[in-house]
This record gives C-alpha cells, structure tokens and sequence, in this order.
C-alpha cells in the first residue's frame, strides 16, 4: 500500500510518501510545501491544494493520512490549521482517496511508543523505521512521514471485516 503522509500547517505543510506492507516501510518522498505568510490565506490554501493534487497525480498513492487538529493555545492558530485540513481531506477526496486520520497521540504512540515522545525522538524511529540514512531535515516532513507510518501499521493491524484473514 502507498501512503500519502500529511502535517497541517498553514506556513509548512509537510508530507511524506512511503511503501508498506504494515511490517516494512520504504521511503518514496518527502518534503514541506511552504507558504508566504504575507499571502492572504486564501492564496496560501490555494497553494496548499494544488502542491497536494500534485504529489497525488505523481505519487499516486492508495490512502492519505493526516494528522488530527491538536487544541492549539491560540484559537487563530487552531482555525488556521483546520483550514489547511479541510485542503486536505478536500484534496484526497477528489481523488477518491480513503483518509485516516490520527490524533497527534496515537501517531506517536505508534511510531515511537509513547505518546508524549519528543520532536527529536519521532525523527529518530522515522529514520529507523524507513532505513534512512540520516533523520529528515524538517520537522514537518518527519511528522508527515510518521503519520503515514501510523496509517500502515495500523491498517495491517485491523481485523479483515467479514470474517476474512
């Protein structure tokens, strides 16, 4: 299964696209699609989608994953990421994608093994985990890397529905 990986943000949208059988994991790509913040944000939302619709036409992933809204301590800075999530999801649904979505919590649960795991330490599993041979540059792009990482394993985790192995 090929995994689009997404990481809202409204100045770096981070994204990652991996291989896997929800054991072994191959990196495809990564990287951040960044944003001029004295753009209006329908502009900067704009941008957003067509770099999405673009990783999809190329990548031609099965699924997306994307990072749930955290409770932000600033509404603006929640209301901005929401907005960049709904790019997404809108993003994937045009091209038919399934989407699973995943609390910041869970996805570090299921890279890392604890939920409250470090920037520095979710960087380390990814490069592990992806057989890298250094820890991806941005935060961002590691963050969209083990989103997509929780997608895998966790759907090869799930029972077949109907009974079937």
């Amino acid at each position: 299964m090929r995994v689009l990986g997404i990481d809202c943000g409204a100045e770096q949208t981070g994204y990652g696209v991996i291989e896997s059988d929800g054991h072994r994991h191959c990196f495809i790509t990564a990287g951040v699609i960044r944003t001029d913040s004295r753009q209006p944000l329908p502009e900067r939302l704009r941008q957003i989608a067509a770099a999405l619709r673009n990783l999809i036409a190329v990548h031609a992933p099965d699924v997306a994953a994307i990072e749930d809204v955290f409770c932000a301590a600033n509404p603006r800075t929640a209301l901005r990421l929401a907005h960049v999530r709904g790019v997404a999801l809108l993003s994937a649904a045009e091209a038919g994608l399934p989407v699973g979505e995943y609390s910041p919590l869970e996805v570090k649960m299921s890279v890392v093994g604890y939920g409250r795991a470090r920037k520095d330490q979710v960087k380390m599993m990814v490069r592990s985990l992806l057989d890298l041979e250094q820890v991806p540059h941005s935060d961002d792009a590691a963050d969209a890397l083990a989103v997509a990482i929780c997608h895998a394993t966790r759907q090869h985790a799930m029972p077949a529905k109907g009974g079937r192995p």
